[in-house]
């Protein structure tokens, strides 16, 4: 059984164009400034530690998260929370340096 494969609605992240990107939701796309994706990785880095990761599965295995500044709410089970924060520490490490 390949359990990511299972995983029926993903998150993924996209650039749009220079300082703005775009968060496609199972049901919509969000667009996010630099400072938005900085804060979203902050916020997914923060519910992914061990602990954390205990509440949530002790309590609705479940997230609700706003993000864009409050403007949107989006649902994360523990797989789907898991699959964000590799595609944003991926977009993160594959972000491209300019060099001086």
């Amino acid at each position: 059984m390949k359990y990511e494969g299972d995983i029926q609605y993903s998150y993924q992240i996209k650039q749009s164009t220079f300082c703005k990107y775009v968060l496609i939701a199972p049901n919509k796309a969000v667009e996010l400034n630099f400072p938005q994706m900085l804060e979203l990785r902050r916020k997914i880095n923060g519910l992914t530690t061990y602990n954390a990761l205990s509440e949530i599965l002790n309590s609705h295995n479940f997230v609700l998260l706003f993000v864009a500044d409050r403007q949107h709410l989006i649902y994360l089970d523990i797989p789907q929370l898991l699959k964000l924060k590799e595609e944003i520490a991926s977009f993160f490490q594959d972000f491209n340096t300019v060099s001086a």
